[in-house]
């Protein structure tokens, strides 16, 4: 079992990270966002053109955490019931048995989910709301921890679905890969740098849900609250056509400070974390153009002062 001390100079977790670095070379910053939204009890949309290690990213999340994965691939003749599970009339009994989908897992990969029709990526929003799954009038609980990694393409792609407002929603961050650095693309090529498969678990599914009660008693201050609470009252004011962040986007804007702040090595959140995560947790909130998005969300929020 981990505990934080009340000062600790680094992450409690640097062995987790470190060995997610070693893999997804220089993108430090999207490695620490990926785990904090797991550490929030959040689901993580990752973003960008195929090729820039969006798939690398989760499946070597999953497997430092020492987690049950399964992997959906959405495509359009994906049905709900590929994903939940079906009953199956048994002969021989002369019942019905239930057969469950790969959402019964501790980490389920959607991989290019906009790929799949509106019906099939709406299959599963209880799962990650409620953590749970309502079939056949029965409710059956999804192990513990559980959360959806997706993926998705631009949605200027041939062959895509936008995803409806209330499943962006669910989902904690929308992070973007990005291409890597010269130095770095440099490294990928020649082959110096881990597959996803030659690093180790070095958690176990007990010990992410005692580190994700832990993040959950981290003291956010009135100070950060207040922060937190002003920019939810100035996005509303921000257009004509756009109702602003509502109360729960505040609350994952602190779920995800409180992450942010154990990796660092603290059991308390500063300001400085919400800004950290701020435009992650509130850009795919904000119905803004996907081209523009991550630019005009930051703008915002450095318009935002800390009192």
């Amino acid at each position: 079992m981990f505990s934080l001390k009340k000062t600790t100079a680094v992450s409690p977790l640097q062995n987790v990270l470190d060995a997610l670095d070693s893999v997804i070379l220089g993108k430090p910053e999207q490695v620490r966002l990926a785990l904090s939204c797991v550490l929030a009890r959040g689901h993580l949309l990752v973003e960008d053109v195929p090729g820039v290690g969006k798939t690398t990213l989760v499946k070597s999340l999953s497997k430092v955490l020492g987690l049950e994965t399964k992997r959906v691939q959405f495509t359009n003749d994906l049905l709900p019931s590929d994903i939940l599970g079906t009953a199956i009339f048994d002969a021989a009994n002369q019942t019905f048995q239930f057969h469950p989908g790969p959402v019964f897992t501790n980490a389920l990969i959607a991989d290019e989910l906009n790929r799949g029709t509106p019906r099939t990526q709406s299959a599963f929003l209880q799962a990650m709301e409620e953590r749970r799954v309502s079939l056949d009038g029965v409710t059956r609980d999804l192990p513990n921890p559980f959360f959806v990694v997706a993926t998705q393409n631009p949605r200027e792609q041939i062959g895509t679905f936008p995803l409806p407002e209330s499943q962006l929603d669910r989902f904690l961050m929308r992070v973007q890969m990005g291409f890597p650095s010269p130095e770095f693309e440099i490294e990928l090529l020649k082959g110096n740098r881990k597959m996803e498969g030659d690093i180790p678990a070095l958690l176990s599914p007990a010990d992410v849900v005692s580190i994700q009660d832990q993040v959950e008693k981290l003291h956010c201050s009135d100070l950060v609250v207040k922060y937190v609470q002003r920019i939810l009252v100035q996005s509303r004011a921000m257009r004509a056509d756009f109702t602003g962040l509502s109360p729960r986007s505040g609350l994952a804007l602190l779920n995800a400070a409180r992450a942010w702040a154990y990796l660092a090595g603290r059991d308390f959140v500063l300001p400085e974390d919400v800004q950290a995560v701020g435009l992650w947790v509130v850009n795919h909130r904000m119905r803004l153009p996907t081209v523009s998005a991550y630019d005009k969300t930051r703008e915002f929020l450095a318009g935002i002062a800390v009192e």
